[in-house]
C-alpha cells in the first residue's frame, strides 16, 4: 500500500503536468486534426486521474458508497463529454476538458477528506450540470436577455438583502440562509446577475453618465456585501466592475479612482470591522495568534510545508488539522498531499480556463456578449486569487472557496452555469462565424 502511494503521487504530478500543457499547446494549433488529438489525450488523462485517486480511496476506506461515487464520477464524465459534443457541436472542448479535471480534483480530495461531503458535492455538480445543457439554448435563442437590466440589478440587491436580514453569522460574516435544510449563497447567483446589469447597462451607452450610474449600482451590491462582512465576495465584484467599465469604456480613470476608493473603504473597514482586523493581524504574524485567529493559517502553512514538492502521499497527510480544509483551506490540503509541483500545474489548469474566456470574449462582436464573458472570466480569476493568495499567506484570508475545487453546492453550481454561459456564447461566436 506504501509503494502503491508513492508512485501514485508522481502519476498524479505527471498527469496534471502534461494536461496543463497540453492547455497551452492547444491555442498555438491551427491544424484542427492535432486538436482534436490533444483534447483526445486530455480526455485519457481525466479518467486516469480519477481512476488512480479513487482506486487509492477505495484501498484506504473502502465501502459500497465510495465505490458507486467511483462508477457515478466515470459516468458523469461520459454523459458530459458526450452531452456536448452530441447536443452542441460547435461548443469549446477545452473548456469542458478543464472544468472537468477540476471537478475531478476536488472530488478525489473532498472524498478523501469527507466521504459524505463528496457525494454531495457529486450530486450538486451533476444536477447543476445537466440544468446547464440548457443555458446555451437560451444564449442563442432569448434575445430579450439584453434588455432586463434593471431586473438584474433589482434581483441582485433583493438578493443579498436577503442574506443581509435573514442570514446567521458563520466564520464572522453573513453568507447564506437554511430553507427545507438546504443552505443557499445568494452571492453566487448574484455574480451572474450584476455582470449581466453591468454588460447590459453600458452595451447599449458607455457615456460617462451611463458609467456613473452602473458604478453606483455595482456599490450598492458592495457596500451590501461590506455590511454583511463577506468581505471576499465584495472585492471579486468590485474588481469585476473596475474591469468591465474599462473594457466597455476605454477610459483607464475609473479603474484609477475606483482602486483609490477601494484603498480608502479598506482602510475604513480595518478600523469598523473587528474581524477584519483580526484577519489582518493573523496574516501578518499568525504565530503571535496561533489559539485563535492564526491557527487556521498556520496549519495551512504547516500543511504546504509538509509536502513539499512532490507530496505526501494521497492518506499519508494530515490535512484534516486544517480547519474548513474541505472549503476555503483545499488548496492547503491539495498542497500537502499532491504537492507544490501539482498545485503550481493545477494553477495553470485554472489560468488556461481564464485564458480560454478571455480569447472567446475578445472574438464576440456584440458588445453585450463580450462584456458578459469578460466580467464572469474576471470573476472567476480573482476568485482563483484570493484562494490561492489566503491560503499561501500572500493576502489575507477572505473566507473564499477555490471554483469547481472546494466543497460547497452554491459555488459549484455558479460557476458551472458561469462556464455554460461562455460556452453559449462560444457557439453563437462560431454561429455567427
Amino acid at each position: 500500500m506504501y509503494l502503491l502511494t508513492q508512485i501514485s503521487k508522481y502519476l498524479f504530478i505527471v498527469f496534471l503536468v502534461v494536461f496543463s500543457i497540453k492547455d497551452y499547446t492547444y491555442v498555438f494549433r491551427k491544424d484542427e486534426d492535432k486538436k482534436k488529438r490533444i483534447l483526445g489525450s486530455q480526455i485519457r488523462i481525466l479518467y486516469l486521474t480519477a481512476i488512480l485517486g479513487f482506486v487509492l480511496i477505495l484501498l484506504n476506506d473502502f465501502s459500497v458508497v465510495n465505490a458507486a461515487l467511483f462508477a457515478g464520477i466515470l459516468i458523469y464524465f461520459a454523459i458530459t463529454l458526450a452531452g456536448y459534443r452530441l447536443l452542441y457541436p460547435k461548443s469549446s472542448m477545452l473548456l469542458i476538458n478543464n472544468m472537468l479535471m477540476l471537478l475531478c480534483v476536488g472530488f478525489i480530495v473532498i472524498t478523501r477528506l469527507n466521504p459524505s461531503q463528496g457525494i454531495k458535492q457529486f450530486m450538486i455538480a451533476a444536477v447543476g450540470t445537466i440544468a446547464a445543457f440548457l443555458i446555451p439554448v437560451i444564449i442563442r435563442k432569448l434575445k430579450v436577455l439584453k434588455k432586463l437590466t434593471w431586473v438584474y440589478a433589482v434581483v441582485g440587491i433583493l438578493a443579498l438583502l436577503v442574506v443581509l436580514a435573514l442570514a446567521r453569522i458563520s466564520g464572522g460574516a453573513k453568507l447564506s440562509i437554511t430553507v427545507g435544510g438546504i443552505t443557499i449563497q445568494f452571492s453566487e447567483l448574484v455574480k451572474l446577475t450584476l455582470v449581466f446589469f453591468l454588460a447590459a447597462k453600458l452595451s447599449r451607452d458607455h457615456s460617462a453618465r451611463s458609467a456613473l450610474i452602473a458604478g453606483a449600482v455595482a456599490a450598492v451590491h458592495v457596500g451590501i456585501l461590506v455590511l454583511s462582512t463577506d468581505l471576499g465576495t465584495a472585492l471579486v465584484f468590485f474588481v469585476a466592475t473596475l474591469v468591465i467599465l474599462y473594457v466597455a469604456t476605454g477610459n483607464a480613470f475609473y479603474p484609477v479612482v475606483g482602486l483609490g476608493a477601494g484603498a480608502g473603504a479598506s482602510v475604513l473597514a480595518y478600523h469598523l470591522f473587528g474581524h477584519v482586523r483580526q484577519r489582518v493581524v493573523a496574516w501578518r504574524d499568525p504565530f503571535s495568534v496561533y489559539d485563535t485567529s492564526g491557527y487556521q493559517i498556520v496549519q495551512g502553512l504547516f500543511a504546504i510545508g509538509a509536502g513539499g514538492w512532490f507530496g505526501t502521499g494521497l492518506y499519508l497527510g494530515r490535512p484534516k488539522t486544517i480547519p474548513v480544509a474541505t472549503k476555503d483551506f483545499i488548496f492547503a490540503a491539495i498542497c500537502e498531499e499532491f504537492g507544490a509541483v501539482f498545485s503550481i500545474a493545477l494553477i495553470f489548469v485554472c489560468m488556461s480556463l481564464y485564458i480560454v474566456i478571455v480569447s472567446i470574449s475578445m472574438q464576440i462582436e456584440d458588445r453585450f456578449y463580450r462584456l458578459v464573458a469578460i466580467g464572469l472570466g474576471t470573476e472567476y480569476a480573482f476568485q482563483v486569487f484570493l484562494t490561492v493568495g489566503g491560503v499561501t499567506k500572500f493576502i489575507p484570508m477572505t473566507g473564499i472557496t477555490l471554483p469547481l475545487i472546494s466543497y460547497g453546492g452554491s459555488s459549484v453550481i455558479s460557476t458551472i452555469v458561469m462556464l455554460a454561459i461562455i460556452e453559449g456564447l462560444y457557439i453563437l461566436r462560431e454561429d455567427e462565424a
